[in-house]
């Protein structure tokens, strides 16, 4: 796989497994994240396999976002595959309880950060004729569930996002997929909780969740299939987990 592939959020979960995987596949990779320990260490670990670029990015920085595109070395510019990686949940309060200050957060980062990434490397592509969005989002995008208010609509913008580019793109050989993850153990529901590792485990607790290396497959597979493909929504659940029945609230009989 001769190509060049950006993932955002690459130090841990869904990122660090992509990273993985395509360096696998002999891809060149640049890998950014705002965790420069975590990036060295992943770029030690891949060096072996193929070239490695790292940056220390945070996406919800617009002009760090265009600084870091800008700054590519002339033979790292042309990036055939972006994986939009980078993206959290805080929080799973109700909301009218919830926290401003998280809504502000995932907005920044789930939203604004996809944007401001897609829009620094979308040029690119399209004038090449050549590339290939994904964009990782979530079950939470299509299916609501207590406490996930702004993070479920941070998600549904992603597919919204997605199925918009692929109009934008439509007559240009650059393609978008969505990857829709359900219940996933890695670092996610430690940042959702601030940290609270017992709490984050008992999310997981009797359960067999995916994990990162089973949604970094459905991305290489989608990023692998032939260009007049395009894989347009990978909806990926663990066995375990299923769709419930709608909540109803029953008023207590005034008899």
């Amino acid at each position: 796989m001769s190509k060049t592939v950006l993932i955002t959020g690459a130090s841990s979960g869904f990122g660090e497994a992509c990273a993985h995987h395509f360096a696998k596949l002999g891809a060149r990779l640049i890998l950014c994240a705002r965790r420069q320990n975590r990036l060295e260490e992943l770029a030690h670990k891949l060096i072996e396999s193929t070239d490695v670029l790292i940056e220390v990015v945070d996406v919800r920085n617009n002009s760090s976002v265009e600084d870091f595109i800008n700054k590519l070395p002339d033979d790292w510019r042309n990036i055939d595959v972006l994986v939009n990686n980078a993206g959290l949940a805080l929080g799973l309060e109700p909301a009218n309880n919830a926290s401003l200050e998280d809504w502000d957060t995932m907005i920044d980062t789930n939203i604004k950060g996809l944007n401001y990434v897609t829009r620094a490397v979308l040029p690119g592509m399209v004038e090449r004729n050549k590339g290939h969005i994904i964009n990782i989002g979530s079950i939470a995008g299509s299916y609501a569930y207590p406490g996930g208010n702004a993070y479920g609509g941070t998600k549904a913008y992603v597919q919204q996002f997605s199925r918009n580019l692929r109009a934008d793109l439509i007559g240009k050989k650059v393609r978008v997929t969505n990857i829709e993850p359900g219940l996933a153990e890695t670092e996610f529901s430690v940042v959702r909780f601030h940290g609270d590792i017992d709490k984050a485990k008992n999310v997981y607790q009797d359960t067999h969740p995916l994990f990162a290396d089973d949604i970094a497959r459905s991305v290489v597979w989608a990023a692998n299939q032939p260009e007049h493909v395009n894989i347009n929504t990978i909806e990926v659940m663990p066995t375990c987990q299923a769709w419930g029945p709608l909540a109803v609230a029953k008023e207590p009989s005034s008899d």
